[in-house]
C-alpha cells in the first residue's frame, strides 16, 4: 500500500503528499528515535489537572482558570528568554535578580521621578538589555564561562537591589497601566474577537504554509492534519475564552469580573514574536546552528560571538518583561523581587517544556508548557493545602524527571542516527 501520494503543482512541480496514516507513522517513529519535543511535558500537564482537578472542583473554576495565568506570567516571560540562552548550551543564573532590578527601576522611576509608563517601561527594558549585553560580551569576547559570569551577577544584582531599596524599603506601584497588565481583565465583546481572529489567523497562515510548500514542490503535511490543528487550536481558544467571559466574582451585585486577563494575550504576542523570530529567520536557523555545533557554525561563516551576545540581551529583555509583570501583579517592588524561587522556576519552566540543557533544542512554546506546569502544581498543591516544601520537592522531581528525559532522548536519537 503507497503510503504517499504524488500531484503535479503550478509550473508542472510535482508535490509529495504523505498520506494521514504515513504522517502519524512517521511522527511515531520519530518520537521512538528521540525526537520527543514538548510531548512529556503536555502529557504532564493533562495528568496534573485531572489530579487537581479530581481533589478540588474550585481547580477548575473560571476564577482559579483566569488566577493560573497572572500566577505563572512572570515565570513564562523569564523562561522565554532563558529559551535562547539554553538553545546555545549557556546558563543564566542572574535572570531572577536581572528582572528584579528592572521591575525596581520602573517602580524608582514612575514613583520617585514622576516619569510616566511610556517612559519608565522602557527604562526598564533598557535596562535589561544591557545587562545582557555585558553578560554576553563577558562570556563571548573575554571568554569567561556563563556559570561564572551569571552568578557573579546574581550577586551583584542582588547587591544593587538592596541598595536601590535601601532600609529594605517597598515601592507601590501605583500606575494604573502596569496594575492592568497582570490584574485586569478585557471586555467580553474584546475577548471574542480576539479569540476568534486568532483562530482565523492561525488557519490562514497553516493554509498559507501548506500552498507556499506545495508550490515549491516539497513534501506537505496531509490535510486531515492541518484541519485538526486548526480544530483543536479553535476547541482550545474558545473553551478558554466561554469559561473566562463567565463571571467570576464572589459578589456580581458589587463589582463583575469578566474577560481573558490582559497579560494573556501579552504572553501570546511576545510567544508569536520569538516563535517567528527563531523558526522563520536566518537569525533564528543561525541560533540552532551555533547550538547544535560551534566549530562547525563558526566554520560556516556565522557569527558566533555576536549570536552569544544576543541570546543574553534577548535573555535579559525578556527578563525585565517578567520583573514588569511581577511588579504588576504584587503592586509593588521590595529587597526580595526575583529572588526567592523566580530563577529555579524559570529555568525548569524551560527544561519541564522541553527545552534542553544541551543546546540545540528548544522553542518559545516550551516557556509557556512548561510555565504552565509549574503554576499548575504550586495552585493546585495550594488548593489541596500542602505546604510550600511539599512543593518545592514535586517541583523539583518533575524537573528531574524532564532532565532525565531529555538526556535520555539525546542518547537514543545518537544511537539511531536522527541527531
Amino acid at each position: 500500500m503507497s503510503t504517499t501520494t504524488t500531484t503535479t503543482g503550478a509550473g508542472g512541480v510535482k508535490v509529495v503528499k504523505p498520506t494521514f496514516a504515513s504522517y502519524l507513522h512517521d511522527y511515531w517513529g520519530r518520537v521512538r528515535g528521540g525526537d520527543i519535543g514538548s510531548l512529556p511535558a503536555i502529557l504532564g500537564l493533562v495528568v496534573l489537572c485531572l489530579i487537581f482537578g479530581t481533589a478540588r472542583d474550585t481547580f477548575f473554576s473560571a476564577i482559579n482558570f483566569a488566577n493560573l495565568f497572572s500566577q505563572g506570567a512572570a515565570v513564562i516571560f523569564i523562561a522565554m528568554g532563558l529559551v535562547f540562552v539554553l538553545l546555545l548550551g549557556e546558563i543564566d543564573l542572574s535572570a531572577g535578580f536581572a528582572s528584579g532590578v528592572c521591575g525596581a527601576t520602573m517602580a524608582i522611576m514612575m514613583i520617585d521621578h514622576g516619569w510616566g509608563w511610556y517612559t519608565a517601561i522602557p527604562a526598564a527594558l533598557i535596562t535589561g538589555m544591557v545587562i545582557g549585553f555585558v553578560i554576553g560580551f563577558l562570556v563571548s569576547k573575554v571568554g569567561i564561562p556563563s556559570f561564572v559570569v551569571t552568578l557573579a551577577a546574581f550577586l551583584a544584582f542582588q547587591g544593587i537591589l538592596l541598595q536601590l531599596l535601601s532600609g529594605g524599603k517597598i515601592v507601590a506601584v501605583r500606575d494604573a497601566f502596569v496594575l492592568s497588565l497582570a490584574n485586569e481583565n478585557m471586555s467580553v465583546w474584546l475577548s471574542w474577537a480576539l479569540g476568534i481572529g486568532s483562530v482565523a489567523v492561525y488557519a490562514l497562515v497553516q493554509f498559507i504554509q501548506l500552498r507556499g510548500r506545495a508550490a515549491r514542490g516539497l513534501v506537505t503535511q496531509p490535510v486531515g492534519i492541518v484541519l485538526g490543528k486548526i480544530a483543536g487550536m479553535a476547541v482550545l481558544v474558545l473553551v478558554a475564552i466561554a469559561l473566562l467571559t463567565g463571571e467570576r466574582s464572589i459578589n456580581p451585585a458589587i463589582i463583575s469580573v469578566k474577560g481573558v486577563p490582559i497579560v494573556a494575550p501579552v504572553i501570546a504576542i511576545f510567544l508569536i514574536i520569538w516563535t517567528f523570530v527563531l523558526g522563520k529567520t536566518t537569525y533564528g536557523r543561525h541560533v540552532y546552528a551555533v547550538g547544535g555545533n560551534t566549530e562547525a557554525a563558526r566554520r560556516a561563516g556565522i557569527p558566533v560571538d555576536r549570536i552569544r551576545i544576543s541570546v543574553f540581551v534577548i535573555g535579559s529583555f525578556m527578563a525585565a518583561v517578567g520583573g514588569i509583570a511581577a511588579a504588576s501583579r504584587q503592586n509593588s517592588v521590595d529587597p526580595s523581587s526575583g529572588g526567592s524561587n523566580v530563577l529555579l522556576y524559570a529555568v525548569g519552566a524551560a527544561v519541564i517544556g522541553g527545552t534542553s540543557l544541551f543546546g540545540g533544542k528548544g522553542r518559545p512554546i516550551d516557556a509557556v508548557i512548561g510555565g504552565a506546569v509549574i503554576a499548575v502544581i504550586d495552585n493546585g498543591m495550594g488548593l489541596m493545602g500542602y505546604s510550600a516544601g511539599t512543593k518545592f520537592v514535586v517541583t523539583g522531581l518533575i524537573l528531574l524527571v524532564a532532565a532525565s528525559v531529555d538526556a535520555l532522548s539525546r542518547r537514543r536519537a545518537a544511537a539511531t542516527g536522527t541527531r
